[in-house]
């Protein structure tokens, strides 16, 4: 059960950069976006830097790397021109995870806008199962901080996209999002509760990949501000025992951890190798 933890990278300069950035933090996993997420945009990545890309991973690194889609996507709205943009989007985003040998494309919700939630669940499945995903990637939908009208923040939805679905996807947990929507994680006892509640709901073998960062925010404030591990309000115990739950042990991590105080990725998954104990 070795540990699988590393950051979100760049890929400045190329995506293959986005190795060597992972191994300057000590990562041996992680995550990275294909462009810019403020905007759309189509991946432009070579054949060539694909292949870079891959070999370096192979070589350097041991565990997964996930692409973070744009955030402008939007599986949950009503508007129909919004769908077919984040139609757009996300195919190209699963193709380039299909270039680069990458087995996982993370995705939010989005807002349902005055759908409802019953009716932006029926919109994220439908646009999910109008993309042809290649063979050795999977969707993961994203935990939300629970926002407005935004979706993904309770469990229940999550396991709702799943339910309506055709396509085989699965989840990742953002644990600063789950404890901004209210799922408690800063003792051992919470961190117990909250994955088994996440197990009774959605089913912990949905559970591919976690976003690990503390909270700058209380519980159940909604409010996504991420913090150093073990020294936001989820707190040292909390992390420390979410670390090292059995049923967490084999799931990668990667860090959205800010870059204040001094300290920076490489501090933070220091960290979590000082709190996981194997």
């Amino acid at each position: 059960m070795s540990l699988k933890v590393g950051a979100h990278v760049s890929i400045a300069g190329g995506v293959d950069n986005a190795v060597a950035n992972q191994v300057e933090v000590g990562g041996n996993c992680g995550q990275i976006f294909t462009h810019s997420p403020q905007v759309w945009q189509d991946p432009d990545i070579g054949d060539e830097e694909a292949e870079r890309f891959r070999e370096g991973t192979e070589r350097d690194l041991e565990g997964p790397w996930v692409i973070h889609t744009s955030y402008l996507v939007n599986l949950c709205t009503p508007k129909e021109g919004l769908r077919e943009k984040s139609l757009d989007s996300m195919q190209k985003e699963v193709d380039a995870a299909d270039k680069l040998g990458i087995p996982y494309v993370n995705v939010h919700l989005g807002a349902h806008t005055g759908a409802g939630v019953e009716g932006g669940l029926d919109n994220a499945a439908s646009v999910i199962d109008d993309l042809d995903v290649p063979d050795g990637v999977t969707i993961l939908i994203e935990s939300d901080a629970g926002a407005g009208t935004k979706l993904g923040g309770e469990f229940e939805h999550l396991a709702g996209v799943i339910d309506r679905t055709e396509t085989d996807i699965d989840v990742c947990v953002d644990t600063a999002h789950a404890f901004a929507a209210g799922y408690d994680l800063s003792t051992p006892e919470a961190v117990d509760q909250t994955i088994g509640e996440f197990d009774d709901v959605v089913g912990l073998e949905h559970l591919e990949y976690v976003h690990l960062n503390d909270s700058k925010h209380e519980c159940g404030t909604n409010k996504d501000e991420h913090a150093h591990i073990g020294e936001g309000h989820i707190g040292e115990a909390g992390m420390e025992r979410f670390l090292n739950h059995p049923d967490l042990a084999d799931v990668p991590l990667a860090l959205e951890t800010p870059t204040e105080d001094g300290k920076s990725f490489a501090w933070n998954i220091d960290r979590v190798r000082e709190l996981r104990r194997d």
